[in-house]
């Protein structure tokens, strides 16, 4: 074997040895990160979670308004992407919480699931029910701050991921005070899931999310205002 013959070899058993070092480097680096999601979502391969879909606020008793529905489809490519089955229920459903994933969309107002999730898991936030207009109107009351919806102006949900204990499922609650803040929380949460993984550290959290400007951007423009865990876990008169 002559010397350019000998670099052709060694040439191509190099790119081989650097291709095949690569490929595994992908996948190991794609699994891991897929292990991470999964356990961030309680979504292992295979599972089932429930997405429980709330009522159109002002519409009829089985009506949903679109951008909850797009809530659920931004949702569902996360579902997807952990290789997880979700079943679709009512905001009347009786089950309980922590065997299985649980998606939880709209305010009190209109999701009755809601109601209980924040009675029973974040009993230190208040949410004004009111259906006549006035400034408290689905105002949220956290830690000493209230959230007065201004409409197309500035409107404000939470995001909650909640767990009761180790080895049981977190409950992701989308508490809105439209159905566009709702969409807005659902993108959010798509989009920094990785972030809220390693901030909170497998931890239930709240945060309070405000949709800026609404009327000219949809749901695409949400800032962070606030991280309530600590007062929103907390009952309301504990913590006065």
């Amino acid at each position: 074997m002559n010397d350019d013959v000998r670099n052709i070899v060694l040439g191509v058993v190099a790119t081989a040895v650097s291709g095949g070092f690569g490929w595994f480097t992908r996948t190991y680096l794609w699994r891991r990160a897929l292990r991470r999601k999964q356990a961030f979502f309680g979504l292992p391969t295979g599972s089932d979670c429930l997405f429980v879909v709330n009522r159109q606020m002002g519409g009829t008793e089985n009506s949903l308004h679109r951008n909850d529905a797009f809530a659920l489809l931004e949702i569902s490519a996360l579902i997807k992407d952990c290789g997880a089955t979700v079943q679709v229920v009512t905001h009347e459903a009786r089950q309980g919480f922590g065997e299985r994933a649980e998606f939880c969309v709209g305010g009190p107002a209109s999701n009755s699931r809601t109601v209980a999730h924040l009675h029973s898991l974040l009993p230190g936030v208040r949410v004004d029910q009111s259906t006549e207009a006035g400034p408290d109107r689905g105002a949220i009351a956290v830690g000493g701050e209230t959230y007065r919806w201004e409409p197309g102006l500035a409107e404000y949900v939470l995001l909650a991921r909640l767990t009761t204990g180790p080895g049981t499922r977190p409950v992701f609650l989308l508490s809105g005070q439209t159905a566009n803040s709702n969409r807005a929380a659902a993108r959010y949460l798509a989009r920094n899931h990785e972030e809220l993984a390693r901030g909170h550290r497998g931890k239930s959290f709240c945060l309070v999310l405000k949709v800026v400007n609404s009327d000219a951007y949809g749901p695409d423009v949400t800032e962070l205002v606030a991280d309530v865990t600590a007062a929103a876990r907390t009952p309301a008169a504990a913590a006065g």
